[in-house]
């Protein structure tokens, strides 16, 4: 039976939803709402916001809609990255709940005053500001909207060990913090692309105890000028990159790409002008990863990966691929399989 429930949400606005929310509008963080709601959440959606991920993430989209068939019959209510999202489909969907990041719910901005006349309660959540305060709070408000709270406790908990360990052996250590850029590989490397400031890969890197090259120069995301990066000589590289790329030499890393594709094209990045000279390079220090798993509590695999590229001996213990795999194995109907992240050479981990 669905109960009134009071939700403070990651801004501070106290909402009252029935709980378990019935029919679920989900604005984007696809999978950490499966994750807590469990089979049931597949069943509960109203609508979804479901073209970013589609366009990213084509084949774990596919895997999701072979096991669970009803997601097909969602409808798609379009994107607020592209302006898309229309009001009028969330309306007609009639949905118990609106679930959007912080993001969308700062660019929908006056647009949501409907849905608040309509009575439709509307909750915010954010992965993307990347800190363990609000990864931990999003995952517990997914818990009470699904009426799954002991879950979503177990993957908060988790996910704050993964994060406290990390931090406790970095501070333990007392050494000097090296210096990591990270990129969107999407252009391939004939042109910079998305590097990360104070959130999301930026935000990451400071979790794990790395000196973010592009942090003095990038206040979310955008560019870096190269001499820049030439000038801050970064110890570590890691390229993001998704499965649909449009370059043949951008960064392809994730489910069905294979690791000889994955290395070849992470190979091409260290051939740009000057970067022969960067300690990452030299010291076969540049790593692929998959920025499909970022925005995400799934993204604890992805900060061992990050603090054992960055601290290698404090972190030869972890295997973050497991973390990432056994995730899905524990929370979620799929088993992806592919490349989510590799060493330029073979052999790292």
């Amino acid at each position: 039976m669905a109960k009134p429930t009071i939700i403070e949400d990651v801004l501070g606005r106290k909402v009252s939803v029935e709980t378990p929310a019935k029919r679920v509008l989900l604005g984007f963080y696809i999978e950490d709402y499966f994750a807590v709601g469990g089979d049931e959440a597949f069943d509960h959606l109203a609508g979804i916001s479901s073209g970013w991920f589609i366009k990213s993430r084509p084949a774990i989209w596919n895997m999701y809609l072979a096991s669970k068939p009803q997601l097909a019959r969602v409808p798609d209510v379009g994107n607020v990255q592209d302006q898309t999202f229309s009001i009028e489909k969330v309306l007609a969907s009639k949905p118990d709940v609106v679930l959007l990041a912080d993001w969308q719910f700062k660019a929908l901005g006056s647009e949501l005053g409907r849905l608040e006349q309509a009575g439709i309660p509307v909750v915010v959540i954010d992965y993307n500001a990347q800190t363990l305060q609000r990864h931990v709070a999003s995952t517990r408000i997914l818990g009470q909207l699904t009426a799954k709270p002991e879950r979503a406790e177990q993957i908060a908990r988790a996910y704050e060990q993964v994060v406290t360990t990390i931090r406790e052996r970095v501070a333990a250590a007392h050494v000097a913090k090296p210096k990591i850029y990270i990129e969107l590989g999407d252009k391939g490397p004939s042109e910079y692309s998305y590097t990360y400031g104070k959130n999301m890969w930026g935000a990451m890197a400071e979790l794990v105890g790395g000196d973010n090259i592009a942090a003095p120069f990038v206040e979310s995301w955008g560019t870096i000028h190269p001499e820049q990066l030439l000038a801050s000589k970064p110890d570590v590289i890691l390229m993001a990159g998704y499965e649909s790329v449009v370059s043949p030499q951008a960064m392809q890393v994730g489910q069905d790409i294979a690791a000889d594709n994955v290395l070849r094209r992470l190979k091409g990045f260290t051939q740009r002008a000057g970067w022969s000279n960067l300690p990452a390079v030299k010291n076969h220090r540049v790593y692929a990863v998959y920025h499909g798993a970022t925005r995400s509590i799934m993204d604890a695999a992805l900060m061992q990966f990050m603090a054992k590229a960055l601290y290698p001996d404090l972190f030869a213990d972890l295997d973050p691929l497991a973390t990432y795999l056994n995730f899905y194995q524990q929370y979620l109907p799929i088993r992806p399989q592919g490349t989510f992240m590799l060493g330029i050479e073979p052999t790292a981990s």
